[in-house]
């Protein structure tokens, strides 16, 4: 080996970004989807079997189609997060969480549900979907799941009124982003999303 030129897991610097990127990787082989079957329908997602080709073996891999969601890190004017406590069926425990909610159609812009969302459930608003700010992307459950988050950030909130489903039950609470980022890291908050967009908001403020 050229004792010059990285090794297949060395780290390249950009110099566009000054960050390190792993080299682009080949293809470990050919894989082919030959019949994706519909499983099981919910309210939420549809199970599929896919039916797969990867060289000379034959597998059938479960896929989960999800509309997708969004989120939104609502901070107030004295800098601190408003999250939801809410009951999780799956896990049969309240979590703390970043408001959120699913996409109410296939089609309607994820900006759009983040400015529904934060209304309803929080019972605080912004003036317009534009007001919020982009902050990150998540796909929660790469290995089986194409659910797809966009976080966006709310400042300058105005008092409203949460506007609940009859299932749903939330607590509305304050707190600091140092705080939630103790819990994150004793495992406290373990909700992806939360954890995902607590971290990039603390990220884009240069605090971590």
């Amino acid at each position: 080996m050229d004792k010059d030129k990285p090794g297949p897991t060395c780290q390249k610097v950009s110099k566009e970004t000054g960050l390190s990127r792993v080299p682009e990787t080949k293809p470990l082989g050919q894989i082919k989807r030959t019949k994706r079957e519909l499983a099981y329908e919910g309210t939420v997602i549809k199970v599929y079997k896919d039916y797969m080709e990867t060289g000379s073996h034959k597998a059938v891999w479960d896929y989960i189609h999800h509309d997708g969601a969004a989120a939104v890190v609502p901070v107030t004017d004295k800098g601190r997060i408003i999250m939801v406590r809410q009951y999780r069926n799956a896990l049969d425990r309240y979590t703390l969480e970043l408001p959120a909610g699913k996409l109410d159609s296939p089609h309607e812009e994820k900006r759009f549900c983040a400015f529904r969302e934060l209304e309803e459930e929080t019972g605080m608003k912004v003036d317009s979907p534009e007001d919020l700010e982009f902050l990150i992307k998540v796909n929660t459950t790469v290995a089986f799941c194409d659910e797809e988050i966009d976080i966006f950030i709310a400042k300058n909130l105005k008092k409203s009124r949460q506007k609940l489903d009859e299932d749903e039950f939330i607590n509305i609470e304050e707190w600091e982003l140092s705080d939630l980022l103790s819990l994150i890291y004793k495992g406290k908050i373990s909700d992806g999303k939360t954890v995902a967009g607590i971290c990039a908001y603390a990220l884009h403020l240069n605090k971590i």
